[in-house]
C-alpha cells in the first residue's frame, strides 16, 4: 500500500474518527507524555483495529525533522481525491460552495484555508494538480484533521473545472484586489457558488477572472501589503457565514 503521513496529536485523531482514511501504523514516541489526547488515539486505534506502537523520539525526529509530530506520526493511504464531475452530481438539488485555489504554493495557507472552508460548511476545495501545492503532512496538520472532512478535488485544468461549474449553475466569484465591488456587497445566500482565490504574488490568472461572475475585493484602511491568502479567504468565506445566520433568524 502506497502510503503518506501525518502528524500532530488533532490530525491523527480526527483521521481516525472520520474513517476515511486506511492506514497502516501509528508511531507514539515512547519520550512523550501521556495525555488525553495520546490515550484518546490509542483508544480509536484498538477501535479501528489500527495498530500502533512507540519508538524512539529519534525515529520519529526523521521522518519529520522539523520536530513538530508532538510525539506522534501516522503512516496512512494518500488522501482520496474526488473527481470534479462526481462531486457536482453527488451535490445537484442542494446549496454548494466550493473553494478553488489558483497557485497557492505555501502548504500553511492550504492547509487554514481547508480548516476555514470545513468551519464555513464549504462542500468542496478544487486545486490544481500543477502550479500549486498537493496534500501533504503539512496540508494534513495544519487543518488539524480538516482534510479528512471536505471533498478535495484535482483537476489539470482550473478553466476546464470553472466552465465545468458554470454549466452546472455556479456563480464564480473572484477575489481580486482591483475589483471595484466589496466582498460584503454580495448576496452568497441561496446560490451555488465557486470562491477563486489566487497567490499572493501572483493574484488570480487572467484566463480564470475572465470566467468571473463577480470580482470583490475585501477593503483595507491602509495601503499596507495585501492580506495573506488563508486570512482573506476566511473574511469572505465568514461574510457568507454571517449572511446566512442573519437571513435563517429572519426567517
Amino acid at each position: 500500500m502506497e502510503t503518506t503521513i501525518i502528524y500532530g496529536k488533532n490530525a491523527v485523531i480526527e483521521a481516525l474518527e472520520s474513517g476515511e482514511r486506511e492506514f497502516n501504523k501509528i508511531l507514539i514516541s515512547n519520550n512523550v507524555r501521556s495525555d488525553v489526547k495520546i490515550e484518546q488515539i490509542k483508544k480509536l486505534a484498538i477501535k479501528n483495529g489500527v495498530v500502533f506502537q512507540f519508538v524512539a523520539k529519534e525515529k520519529l525526529n526523521a521522518i519529520e525533522p522539523d520536530g513538530r509530530h508532538q510525539g506522534v506520526i501516522a503512516q496512512i493511504a494518500p488522501v482520496n481525491y474526488v473527481e470534479l464531475n462526481d462531486f457536482i452530481e453527488r451535490n445537484k438539488g442542494k446549496t454548494t460552495t466550493v473553494v478553488v485555489l489558483d497557485g497557492v504554493e505555501d502548504s500553511h495557507n492550504v492547509g487554514a484555508i481547508i480548516r476555514s472552508c470545513v468551519c464555513a460548511g464549504v462542500q468542496g476545495i478544487i486545486i490544481p494538480s500543477r502550479r500549486g501545492v498537493l496534500i501533504n503532512s503539512t496540508v494534513e496538520k495544519t487543518s488539524a484533521g480538516a482534510t479528512n472532512h471536505i471533498s478535495i478535488i484535482k483537476v489539470n485544468s482550473l478553466v476546464s473545472a470553472i466552465q465545468k461549474l458554470k454549466e452546472n449553475d455556479y456563480w464564480v466569484i473572484a477575489s481580486d484586489h482591483h475589483a471595484e465591488q466589496n466582498h460584503y456587497e454580495i448576496d452568497y445566500t441561496d446560490m451555488n457558488f465557486a470562491l477563486i482565490m489566487g497567490a499572493e504574488h501572483a493574484g488570480i490568472s487572467k484566463s480564470l477572472l475572465k470566467l468571473a461572475d463577480f470580482k470583490v475585493k475585501i477593503p483595507m484602511l491602509t495601503n499596507f501589503n495585501s492580506l495573506n491568502v488563508s486570512n482573506a479567504t476566511a473574511i469572505i468565506l465568514f461574510e457568507y457565514v454571517s449572511q446566512l445566520c442573519r437571513k435563517q433568524k429572519t426567517n
